[in-house]
């Protein structure tokens, strides 16, 4: 039984099965996802690209080349002269995607996409970024939005009209650093240096303008004070010298106000127990007490 036909017929089957199994793959072709597959058969590119997903059937005798159809970008740095004969180095990123529609003619006529932005994305931008930077009179205006603007908008447009029929589509282009002439920096910072000097030299000078005006003020504020004060003192005078005159003329024109004043007198030193009193003169009409403290000191 070990040598029936049945047993014979077993490898045979499997090797019939696992032939059909490797000629049925070749007649379905799986693209991935953002990618776009074009057949070439002996040579001879076909039109139809292969969009992502699963396609049934293929010719089993195509070779296939995968296009990546997703969003890529692509760094580019170049010195760019401007009108001042100096050379200023600008790092660029250039935002695209290959054309999935135009995949066939990029195979037929360039090659893969990476030959397609070796062959026309890099020179050409190369070539703008030449060109623009002839519109810019100073290699310090890079600096400037406007300029930077001008820039990306121009080169943005340059490549969009160039590559479109080349199976390039351009979304933008953005710069991303710039680096003007080692000396050009070292001046500008020597510039900048400068300014803060003087910035803080006019700090210094309004600190002291300020302490001034406070000194000035305090002056003032003093003098004032003073004047004041010398007003209150003048007006204290005139009030005194002003009773005294009041009180002299009172005399001169009421000799019993010299009488009243010694009565006054008298009725004070009568209240001390103490004191004794000594009449001057007592036949005259307004005789002058002496007062006498006591004893002398024995």
């Amino acid at each position: 039984m070990a040598n029936s036909p049945l047993n014979k017929r077993v490898p045979i089957t499997i090797a019939v099965v696992v032939l059909l199994v490797l000629i049925g793959m070749n007649f379905f072709k799986t693209v991935p996802p953002g990618r776009v597959g074009v057949a070439t058969l002996f040579g001879n590119v076909q039109a139809k690209g292969y969009m992502q997903g699963l396609h049934i059937p293929v010719n089993p005798l195509y070779r296939w080349t995968m296009f990546d159809a997703r969003q890529q970008t692509h760094l580019e740095t170049a010195n760019v002269p401007s009108q001042d004969q100096l050379q200023t180095k600008l790092d660029v990123s250039v935002q695209y995607r290959i054309i999935a529609t135009m995949a066939g003619d990029i195979l037929e006529q360039t090659g893969d996409a990476a030959k397609a932005v070796e062959v026309h994305l890099k020179p050409k931008l190369r070539s703008l970024l030449r060109e623009q930077g002839k519109s810019i009179k100073r290699a310090e205006d890079f600096f400037q939005e406007a300029t930077q603007e001008m820039l990306q908008t121009g080169l943005t447009d340059g490549l969009r009209d160039y590559l479109a029929p080349k199976g390039i589509e351009v979304s933008a282009v953005l710069i991303r650093d710039i680096s003007l002439p080692p000396f050009i920096v070292q001046a500008i910072e020597q510039k900048k240096e400068r300014e803060q000097a003087v910035e803080r030299e006019r700090a210094e000078l309004e600190r002291v303008r300020t302490e001034l005006q406070q000194h000035v003020a305090r002056a003032a504020a003093g003098r004032e004070a003073a004047e004041q004060e010398a007003a209150r003192k003048r007006i204290l005078a005139d009030a005194t010298a002003y009773e005294i005159t009041q009180i002299n003329t009172a005399v001169a024109q009421n000799k019993a106000y010299i009488q009243l004043q010694s009565l006054e007198a008298l009725k004070a030193i009568s209240k001390d127990p103490a004191s004794k009193i000594y009449f001057m003169d007592g036949s005259s009409p307004s005789p002058l007490p002496l007062m006498h403290l006591g004893d002398p000191q024995k």
